[in-house]
Order: C-alpha cells, then sequence, then structure tokens
C-alpha cells in the first residue's frame, strides 16, 4: 500500500458536506481540516499499480462541493 496526500478546496460552506462524503467512501485512512488555500488534507493508502489520478478523479474530486484538488505522491517515510 502506498499513501498520497490530497488537499482539497470546497465550495463555501460546504466544508462539513464535502468530509461527509468522503468518509463514506471508506478509503480516508486520515482526515484533517486546514487552514490556507484549501480545507481538508485527506491521506489515503492506495494498492500497488492502482490508478492514482482515475482513484482521486472518479472517488474524491468528483465529489460534489469540491472545487479544486491537490495530490501529493510520497516516495519514503523516515
Amino acid at each position: 500500500m502506498k499513501p498520497i496526500f490530497v488537499q482539497l478546496q470546497c465550495a463555501p460552506g460546504k466544508t462539513y458536506e464535502v468530509a461527509d462524503a468522503i468518509y463514506k467512501t471508506e478509503r480516508a485512512s486520515e482526515l484533517y481540516s486546514t487552514s490556507g488555500d484549501y480545507d481538508l488534507l485527506l491521506k489515503v493508502y492506495i494498492q500497488e499499480g492502482e490508478d492514482i489520478g482515475k482513484f482521486v478523479n472518479d472517488e474524491i474530486a468528483s465529489i460534489p462541493g469540491i472545487v479544486r484538488s491537490l495530490t501529493t505522491l510520497t516516495f519514503r517515510a523516515f
């Protein structure tokens, strides 16, 4: 399993609805509200070989209320 981090910018007033929808996917390892340009930070574990772009597009970015996403891939844990 490989961890990825996805930052999500939500439409005004939609952050809690988006967070609830993410938990319903049962894929989130961790989910935090954040300050700054993005409203939520999501940690997800992806199976080796799973298409990360397709996962983010189909299962995360398509959730109503998400305006923008930023995906960060990780390479090594220290």
